[in-house]
Formats: C-alpha cells, structure tokens, sequence
C-alpha cells in the first residue's frame, strides 16, 4: 500500500485523527502553563503572553495547531459517518450503543461542542488580544479576567471543559491504539496516564476560571 492509498483508507484516517489529537493534548498543557501565570498577577502574566507572541516557533505551531485541529474534526465527521454508512444505520446504532462506553458514543458530538467552544474562545480571547485595535489600552490580563467575571461565559468555559474531559476519555486511550501502542500490559498504565491528564486540563482550565469570577 503506497502512502497517497494508506492515508486514504480507515487506518490511514485513524493514525491521522491520533496523531493530531496527541500533538492537540501536548498544547493544552503548553495552554494550561501560560494560564498558570495568572496567579501570579498581571505583570507575570502578560510578559508569558508576550514571549507566545513573539516566539517565531510558537507562531509558527499557531497555524499547525490550526490547521491540525480542523483535519481532526473533519476526519472525526468523515469516519462516523462512513461507520453509519456502512454498518447501517439501525444497526451501528444498536449495536454501537452496547459494545462502547458513552464517552466514546458523543466522540463526534462533543468534538463539534469543543469546535464551538473553540470559535467563542477566538472571538473572545485571541482576536481582542493580538488584533483588536484597542488592544493597547488594555492589557492581555484585564481582558481575561473581565472575561472571567461574566458569569455567562465562566458557564460556558467549565461547562465546556467538561465536554472535553469526555471527549479526551475515548480520546486519549483510542490515540496510542490507533498509533499501535495500546496493548493488554500497557492497558493499565493508559487509563492511568489518561485520567491523570484529563483530570490535569479539565480541572486546572477551570479552576482558574472560577477563582477569577469569585476573587
């Protein structure tokens, strides 16, 4: 099998869809590490934003990331569809219902949840903080803890880092199986390491969120 047919088949879209989720869960922890500073006041915070800003590589994984997460959801779309297509559609959804776990049942609906997410964050965060013409008179800081302060959108910020931690439940695990590294011995470790890191984003992304509002 050439490389133009393998990426053009299931497997091939799989080991995409892995890759992409993995090189996605290293930058939310690169995320979650510049959120930390945070606490660390306004001054700490906005020179971490500057350096991400000025920093030639991590501009360059901006647009990686872009377009990385846009093949994910897209492959993601692509391949529930295909299983429905082919299994049927009463009996993928029987049969789909009963042999997985819900986590993996929503994989495609809580990926269009975070994509939605993804688009408010945008709005909201990286266009008045890097395009904004106003942008000047308020620091990266101010605009994000005004943000937090909304009771609105802190709702929507936990609330959607919940749907990511089912998300990344299937996620993290059908990753390293896709990629051929998940086996019976290692099995225990995965879900270990799975947990661990779900429970680090989802919990360390929303904490900050709601200590902002209430402080």
């Amino acid at each position: 099998m050439n490389h133009c047919n393998f990426f053009q088949s299931s497997i091939g879209k799989k080991v995409v869809m892995a890759t992409t989720g993995i090189f996605l869960m290293i930058f939310l922890l690169l995320h979650l590490s510049v959120n930390l500073f945070l606490f660390s006041g306004e001054t700490a915070f906005n020179e971490a934003v500057y350096f991400m800003r000025k920093n030639i590589f991590i501009r360059m994984m901006e647009y990686v990331l872009a377009i990385g997460f846009i093949i994910h959801i897209l492959l993601g779309i692509k391949l529930h569809l295909v299983n429905k297509k082919i299994k049927g559609e009463v009996d993928y959804a029987i049969n789909y219902y009963f042999s997985t776990s819900f986590s993996s049942r929503t994989m495609v609906y809580t990926g269009i949840l975070i994509l939605c997410f993804l688009i408010l964050h945008i709005i909201n965060f990286m266009i008045p903080m890097k395009y904004s013409k106003t942008r000047h008179l308020i620091s990266d800081y101010n605009i994000v803890v005004s943000l937090f302060k909304n009771p609105f959108y802190t709702f929507i910020y936990v609330f959607s880092f919940l749907i990511l931690g089912i998300h990344l439940n299937h996620g993290f695990k059908s990753s390293f199986q896709s990629l051929g590294l998940y086996n019976q011995k290692k099995l225990a470790w995965i879900r270990r390491f799975g947990y661990l890191y779900l429970w680090i984003i989802c919990s360390g992304f929303s904490i900050i969120a709601v200590w902002f509002f209430f402080n």
